[in-house]
């Protein structure tokens, strides 16, 4: 068997790099700024969690009736994928604060809404944002056999209809990521280019017992508290799944899988031409920028050309460093992709969708085994 090769980035258009940081680093410091959280996105924090949690508590009093407290349900859910883009994202990115702890603890609202936040930084932090679009190496590429979403992935004939499923697949995504995701993960041998990956007591520890704690505050205490039937206690929970998947299903895949975004090759030698920064730029999208209610609600996400240049930058700054990219990308002569709205970026991942699901003219070559540089 051929060993894994390892996967490098060139310096085709470092200057790019150069530029870019410069002028990032001088917007800080001439305007005194930190570049991680203000008061303002704590207070955006705060409302989120309390906006979920206060619903929660509503719902618990079982004052409403059931089509009240399927409401609340959907309400929950889009507070769930609040808290997911707003709170917990940031924190694993470690964006909050320079304190490591604060941003550990920030970090914990990912565990406490079903996700395992230390399995997170493995596959997003490191194996998206790094190797972001590269097949093999991104993980977010293989979130399900039953998509394709990249034109170097396995082509099966029912990824024909994969334009048709995949908004109701992106529904049952919390579902799978709180009941089987995390643990598929941990029990598997190799992850990506991770070969015999071992995780630390500690971490096992964690993943047990914050699942607990969330199939406590989901499960357990509504079961025990609410007197209503148990199809309509599956009802609400699947309402509330659903809503929280696909909200948090669709805007991931608007920054990466869309028309305007390249899937790069490394070469035989693992070898990519372009400068880190530069392959950033061609494999992400950003859409409805100006939107700001959009904006305030995902948690700056729609400004993932920003947030992967910048990741440790808190996304509460990503609306003004976005002038700053945009202008540098431009004079460079480097593409910027972004669609101008919401429904725009929809509807080129659509298309996306329906282009990757045909059937290719040709077998793609057998792509190298890939391995994360040291």
């Amino acid at each position: 068997m051929t060993a894994p090769i390892r996967v490098t980035f060139g310096q085709r258009d470092a200057s790019f790099a150069e530029d870019l940081k410069r002028r990032v680093s001088e917007y800080f410091e001439t305007r005194n700024l930190s570049q991680r959280a203000t008061g303002a996105m704590y207070v955006k924090a705060l409302a989120i969690l309390g906006f979920t949690f206060g619903t929660y508590g509503l719902l618990l009093t079982g004052w409403f009736g059931p089509w009240a407290m399927l409401g609340m349900a959907v309400m929950m859910g889009a507070g769930i994928a609040g808290i997911g883009f707003c709170v917990g994202h940031d924190g694993v990115h470690g964006s909050y604060s320079d304190n490591p702890r604060v941003n550990t603890a920030v970090g914990l609202a990912f565990d406490l809404i079903g996700a395992n936040s230390y399995m997170w930084r493995i596959t997003h932090n490191v194996l998206h944002h790094t190797y972001t679009n590269i097949q093999g190496m991104d993980e977010d590429l293989t979130v399900s056999p039953q998509l394709r979403l990249s034109p170097h992935s396995e082509w099966k004939p029912y990824h024909r209809a994969q334009h048709l499923y995949a908004f109701l697949a992106y529904s049952l995504t919390t579902v799978f990521w709180v009941f089987a995701k995390d643990y598929k993960y941990f029990f598997q041998k190799d992850l990506g280019p991770y070969k015999d990956k071992k995780h630390a007591p500690a971490e096992w520890a964690r993943l047990i017992g914050m699942k607990a704690v969330y199939y406590a505050w989901t499960l357990v205490i509504p079961w025990m508290v609410l007197d209503v039937a148990w199809w309509q206690f599956a009802l609400g929970l699947l309402a509330m799944h659903m809503t929280a998947g696909f909200i948090l299903g669709i805007v991931f895949q608007l920054a990466h899988v869309v028309e305007a975004t390249d899937y790069p090759v490394p070469d035989q030698n693992g070898n990519v031409e372009d400068a880190w920064m530069v392959h950033q730029l061609r494999t992400t999208a950003n859409f409805a920028r100006k939107n700001r209610v959009l904006s305030w609600y995902v948690g700056g996400l729609n400004y993932q050309i920003e947030h992967h240049l910048f990741p440790k930058v808190c996304s509460i700054h990503y609306p003004a460093l976005s002038e700053i990219v945009q202008a540098t990308a431009k004079e460079h002569g480097l593409p910027y992709p972004e669609s101008e709205t919401f429904l725009g970026a929809v509807g080129s991942h659509y298309r996306m969708l329906k282009q990757l699901g045909r059937r290719p003219a040709s077998v793609t070559a057998e792509q190298p085994k890939l391995a994360v540089a040291a």
